[in-house]
């Protein structure tokens, strides 16, 4: 079994990539299921319906968030109403959305989703370490699958929570960061790690914005928006391979698709 993880979608031109992407490379790379970091997708902070419900039509099963994720309101109906979109499990229990849910595969197999937010340099939240411990006691024995996306800064507390997890759930993959790591692994216990996807957007940028918005601000202190970049658009991910009868990683590798890879995808799913 296959499981593809895209970064955090950033802004318009990581939507539509995605969209234009996504269904080549999942019958291309075989994938069985597809989750991604959404929190990003409206004008670079924040998701509303509309996309939400593109990206599931695009190929989307699942839908994780991180920090921005009630900067657009509107998003909360679907938060509370739709099983294949979670919050970060360790945000308050009034907080609206799901802490975890479980997604099928095209296959049929059952695959558990869940979000954490970290600690270190972010806004403050119960402690994801606990939180995972009890997720892990709620979801059913019978789901062998299980992916964690931790959605944190510093690379020392996705590391700690990859061996918090390891042999527990399939995947930790972090996000926020927007920047790949190259330290994808297959932990001793079977969990495949990464401390940071990367993100799915504009990559001439600074971190998904204008990179001259950025710089102008750091140097004035004037308050100027940072506006969404539109060049080298690229979806980052990774692909997890998963033996499905025990839930254990076999396999996790970095994948980066540029603007001419999904012009490629897309002319061969039409065809």
């Amino acid at each position: 079994m296959r499981i593809l993880f895209i970064g955090d979608i950033v802004g318009k031109p990581g939507v539509e990539i995605v969209l234009q992407a996504l269904p080549g490379l999942r019958r291309q790379e075989s994938i069985d299921l597809v989750i991604a970091n959404g929190e990003n997708s409206e004008s670079g902070s924040g998701i509303t319906p509309t996309i939400y419900k593109r990206l599931i039509s695009a190929g989307v099963d699942c839908v994780t968030l991180g920090d921005h994720i009630y900067r657009k309101k509107d998003i909360i109906s679907v938060l509370e109403s739709r099983d294949n979109i979670v919050k970060p499990a360790n945000y308050p229990a009034e907080a609206p959305g799901k802490t975890w849910t479980v997604v099928k595969s095209e296959t049929g197999k059952e695959v558990a989703v869940f979000s954490l937010m970290g600690r270190v340099f972010m806004k403050p939240v119960d402690c994801p370490y606990h939180k995972a411990n009890e997720i892990m006691n709620e979801i059913p024995e019978s789901v062998k699958i299980r992916f964690c996306d931790f959605h944190a800064e510093a690379t020392s507390d996705k590391q700690l929570m990859g061996r918090h997890l390891d042999g527990r759930v399939t995947a930790v993959c972090g996000t926020h960061t927007h920047v790949p790591t190259a330290d994808e692994q297959v932990l001793p216990g079977g969990t495949a790690f990464i401390s940071d996807v990367g993100m799915t957007g504009p990559h001439e940028s600074i971190l998904g914005r204008k990179i001259e918005k950025v710089l102008q601000a750091t140097m004035t202190f004037r308050p100027i928006p940072f506006d969404v970049a539109t060049k080298q658009v690229e979806i980052s991910g990774v692909v997890i391979e998963v033996d499905a009868s025990t839930g254990k990683a076999q396999g996790i590798r970095r994948i980066k698709v540029n603007e001419r890879d999904a012009r490629n995808f897309e002319d061969e799913y039409e065809d």
